[in-house]
């Protein structure tokens, strides 16, 4: 389906339906800009993680057992 039949369709229906279609077609566009977002600020700070050993000091212990003392 072309965009101007889309459009066409969305005119068809009645006001609060096409309120809805605007309303989740916006959230979609914003989630996946933050995703897009996040994805571009992971790639620009792996090298910092990679090679500085401050970044990951801790997670030597990720694999340790703690255990919570009563």
């Amino acid at each position: 389906m072309q965009a101007l039949e889309i459009i066409q369709e969305i005119k068809r229906l009645p006001l609060t339906k096409r309120f809805y279609v605007v309303e989740e077609t916006i959230k979609s566009i914003k989630k996946e800009e933050m995703s897009h977002q996040m994805e571009l600020a992971a790639n620009e700070l792996y090298n910092d993680y990679a090679t500085d050993k401050n970044l990951t000091a801790f997670t030597s212990l990720d694999f340790e057992h703690f255990y919570e003392t009563k």
